[in-house]
């Protein structure tokens, strides 16, 4: 299974004393070095971590394939035409958020995501949706165009007991079969660290991974490097 690492936190801790460092870009280029499959970057309408510099450098030094995550907006529309990224992902995105709170709800939007997705994929981006294990939304995700969805794995990782952790993951599981059946590529992610990302890895039908503050957590303590490469066995497993 493949991994795509977000920075995010990387420049929270930039931007919480407004320093040039720790640097973002630094990060991804180590997480590349040690394996990860991609780089995950969250533009966020305040700007709270990630800035346009970060956004516009990312772009030109990752190798590998960048992933922005935004909300669904005509600033962000303007900002993904500009920089190119390979793989836009959509996400819900609330001011008084410590972090994403729930997948996008696509049924109410269709209208509009269909033309907004129609855009990004007129300037060659492929369009990913975060969205709750729940197949009324993953149909809805295949109405609006599109390419694939990352499965939000939330649920899953803030189970308070054994019994609802094998319920939400059985949600996980039986929503990765459906939207492969419909044929949208399959990622997941959210909440997940090294204790409990292995039911998820078992998982057949999912391909990717995005997981961000786990492994900069892990980092603080062993570095990037060594925070991605434990990461990376766990996902060969």
């Amino acid at each position: 299974m493949k991994l795509a690492v977000n920075i995010d936190h990387i420049a929270t801790l930039r931007q919480a004393r407004a320093a040039r460092e720790p640097e973002p870009i630094l990060a991804a280029l180590l997480a590349e070095q040690a394996g990860a499959s991609g780089i995950v970057c969250h533009l966020r309408g305040d700007r709270r971590h990630i800035q346009e510099r970060d956004l516009k450098l990312l772009r030109q030094v990752i190798v590998t394939k960048l992933n922005l995550e935004m909300a669904a907006t005509e600033e962000m529309l303007k900002v993904a035409r500009e920089v190119k990224p390979d793989t836009v992902s959509l996400v819900p995105e609330s001011p008084e958020e410590i972090t994403t709170q729930g997948g996008l709800e696509v049924i109410n939007q269709k209208d509009h995501l269909t033309s907004y997705l129609q855009e990004l994929k007129k300037a060659g981006i492929k369009v990913s949706i975060f969205v709750d294990p729940l197949e009324n939304q993953l149909e809805a995700c295949q109405t609006v165009g599109a390419d694939l969805v990352e499965i939000n794995t939330g649920k899953y990782a803030d189970a308070r007991n054994e019994q609802e952790r094998q319920t939400n993951l059985e949600e996980v599981r039986q929503a990765a079969a459906f939207a492969s059946h419909l044929g949208l590529e399959v990622h997941a992610g959210h909440g997940l660290d090294y204790h409990n990302v292995q039911p998820i890895v078992d998982i057949k039908e999912i391909s990717e991974l995005s997981i961000g503050f786990a492994i900069v957590a892990r980092a603080a303590i062993v570095g990037l490097t060594q925070a991605v490469k434990e990461m990376l066995e766990l996902l060969q497993k």
